[in-house]
């Protein structure tokens, strides 16, 4: 890639190729984990740009029994508490904070998906599991992605990385940036935490594979111990005496929430930008089938997913007679670039 080509290029797309050297060249804590990487997941107060997710190969296997779709916190509480023989479902799970109602609700959903069991017996509800929910999860680890990381830059990512390392939801918070090739990476002078670890990548050569420099490695977070949660902070100014605000987090508030950001990342993984953009557009190419990234041969370069859009002036619907021809492009080349992708994200679940 050329070092106009670079410049050019989104923070966007800096971000795909960061979840796809992830998924090629993670290297996790245990040599026989299995590495899944989604891209925009988090909570509702913090959305990370990457996350790596390295499981347990077995338990991989036995999430696969719950399908592609993700269980949401209410379908978690009913199959990791399903019991092996029928029970009546007040019984069989733990008592929840919110109506009785919304469990028979979730008790249904799960029925109908045909992850447990349920019947009807003496008026009664009750429910027993088809297959133990598993331990699939070993890791989480969050990356930050700021390919130009400029002064302003800095100091909005320090703030966010240093409440990922106070509330310690993740094992290992990362910064991606791009490497300057300078003596000192200028990541290393900024504020940023001593915890989080800083990752340098080249620009692509020329097959198309990126170079990470891991410049400072991260330790390891507490995330079996409280959290902590911080709501606001000062400003830090000459005259700013206000106090900051926090809250704990609960060990078990931390391993839910855990569990339901993998879920979705085992539903999402990072090749579903092709949801929000138009690969029905006759502009949008996939580039390197191997690990694909969006590209507009209209623009000459890599979209970011607000361009690529149905109000870009560039938009051009496929002509209907593409999307009328057999295979091996049947329905036009953007349904064939989505069932591309899919395939891809269905290979490395499985």
């Amino acid at each position: 890639m050329t070092e106009r080509a670079r410049e050019r290029e989104p923070e966007f797309t800096f971000e795909l190729r960061v979840c796809r050297w992830a998924e090629r060249a993670w290297e996790p804590a245990r040599e026989d984990s299995a590495v899944l990487v989604a891209r925009q997941l988090g909570t509702r107060d913090r959305r990370w740009d990457t996350i790596v997710l390295e499981c347990d190969p077995v338990g991989l296997e036995t999430r696969a029994c719950f399908g592609s779709e993700r269980l949401d916190s209410d379908l978690l509480g009913v199959v990791r508490h399903a019991p092996r023989e029928w029970s009546w479902y007040r019984d069989a799970l733990p008592e929840p904070d919110y109506p009785w109602r919304y469990v028979r609700e979730a008790i249904h959903r799960a029925a109908d998906r045909g992850i447990v069991e349920s019947r009807k017996r003496d008026g009664r509800i009750e429910l027993r599991r088809r297959w133990r929910y598993p331990d699939w999860v070993r890791r989480v680890v969050a990356v930050e992605n700021k390919p130009d990381l400029d002064a302003s830059a800095a100091r909005a990512l320090a703030d966010q990385v240093e409440r990922d390392v106070a509330l310690a939801l993740a094992d290992e918070a990362w910064v991606a940036t791009r490497r300057t090739g300078e003596s000192v990476e200028p990541a290393l002078l900024e504020r940023l935490p001593v915890e989080a670890g800083i990752l340098a990548f080249d620009a692509t050569d020329g097959n198309g594979l990126d170079d990470p420099e891991v410049v400072w490695h991260p330790r390891r977070l507490g995330v079996d111990d409280p959290g902590t949660r911080i709501l606001d902070r000062p400003d830090g100014g000459t005259h700013d005496r206000s106090a900051a605000r926090f809250e704990y987090a609960a060990p078990a508030w931390k391993l839910d929430k855990r569990l339901e950001i993998a879920e979705r990342a085992y539903e999402r993984g990072w090749r579903s930008y092709a949801d929000t953009m138009r690969p029905d557009c006759r502009h949008f190419e996939l580039r390197d089938p191997a690990g694909p990234l969006p590209w507009c041969a209209a623009k000459g370069r890599s979209p970011t997913d607000r361009e690529c859009s149905g109000s870009c002036p560039s938009f051009s619907p496929e002509p209907p007679a593409w999307r009328t021809r057999g295979w091996p492009i049947e329905g036009g080349p953007g349904k064939g670039q989505k069932r591309l992708l899919d395939r891809q994200r269905r290979r490395r679940r499985e």
